[in-house]
């Protein structure tokens, strides 16, 4: 239900019904942070785009996110700084003569920002919907009406020919976005003619890191718009954290060396993701394990084998000296992104090297 397609158009369809009966123009809520390299992004691209489709802008100043919501500020901070300049880079971004700037008790904002069901800094809700700055501007725009050759801002496409060279991709087996990952990037690796490592590592909350419930709402939603997007199966859910990410860790850690890490890294997520399947019971497990071509005694014993711990503790600690601390992340030489959305740039920088 919380990724429904039905209740999604039905919330839009109410509230663009509520603001044709009350006469209201369409209007952005943005939630900025004064001085956040992905809020001053957004800040210098809104203008126009709120121009271009008739658009209404209302800024709202927020505080950072909370710890529970950020559990690594700095990293965050120092990552946020290069990855918002390649973005500016990538869409031709200037600054504009003049930027949206928030106003408002950031106090009061964070409150509507939570209430509204966000946790986050240079976000846009319109009516009912969240859009995650420059990267989820796509979305945006084809509700607002746009053709697929007309967006401002469409999703970077990646290379399509062979570059070479080797990227490592670090995940977890609870992030949907790690699935959406993980059901394109060994496709790229292959269209590039490179090689992909995989790094598994634990998950957050696994990690004694809370995760909010407005995070674990967002996501969800908003996996699921990038899943209609990458024709990916998405909304059935049997989330794994615990056991069944245990299992399937044991099992992938197993399989990775012998070359079937990707075949079972991909029906595993496929399983919990979109089909609902329970990796802690050894039904669902012995399901994702044998369509990955791997037999239910292998399985088996590969989960009486505790080495995995020491493997994703090590992957974990890579990410880390990386100065990134989420999935899916990926490094190409001395070059590292965070998020399913870079993947462009992972072929851009294999094209380089």
């Amino acid at each position: 239900m919380i990724s429904s397609r039905r209740i999604r158009a039905a919330v839009r369809g109410w509230h663009a019904a509520r603001r044709a009966l009350t006469g209201q123009s369409r209007t952005l809520l943005v939630f900025l942070e004064q001085g956040e390299p992905y809020s001053e992004l957004l800040a210098d691209a809104l203008p126009a785009f709120a121009q271009h489709y008739g658009l209404e802008l209302k800024a709202l100043s927020v505080p950072a996110p909370e710890k529970s919501a950020a559990p690594e500020p700095d990293m965050l901070a120092a990552y946020s700084k290069r990855d918002a300049s390649g973005l500016r880079a990538a869409y031709g971004i200037a600054a504009a003569d003049v930027r949206l700037t928030p106003e408002g008790d950031p106090a009061a904002n964070a409150s509507l920002r939570r209430k509204l069901g966000h946790y986050g800094s240079g976000m846009i809700w319109f009516e009912g919907e969240w859009y995650w700055g420059i990267d989820r501007l796509h979305h945006l725009e084809r509700r607002l009406g746009a053709n697929e050759d007309a967006l401002l801002f469409p999703p970077r496409a990646e290379p399509t020919h062979a570059t070479g060279g080797s990227f490592d991709m670090y995940f977890s087996l609870r992030s949907p976005y790690s699935y959406l990952a993980m059901m394109r990037a060994p496709d790229l690796a292959r269209l590039w003619n490179a090689e992909i490592t995989l790094k598994p590592i634990l998950p957050m909350v696994m990690r004694s890191l809370p995760v909010p419930s407005e995070k674990r709402l967002y996501i969800v939603r908003d996996c699921k718009r990038e899943a209609e997007r990458l024709g990916i199966p998405f909304g059935k859910i049997e989330d794994p954290v615990g056991t069944g990410v245990e299992r399937g860790l044991a099992i992938l850690h197993r399989a990775i060396p012998e070359g079937k890490g990707v075949d079972f890294a991909q029906s595993f997520y496929r399983g919990v993701w979109a089909e609902g399947l329970n990796a802690a019971t050894d039904r669902g497990l012995r399901t994702m394990t044998e369509r990955a071509g791997l037999d239910w005694a292998y399985a088996q014993d590969a989960m009486a084998d505790d080495s995995w711990r020491d493997a994703v503790e090590k992957n974990r600690q890579e990410m880390f000296a990386l100065g990134l601390w989420g999935v899916p992340s990926f490094r190409v030489g001395e070059h590292s992104a965070f998020g399913q959305d870079r993947l462009w740039q992972v072929g851009r920088w294999l094209e380089e090297s």
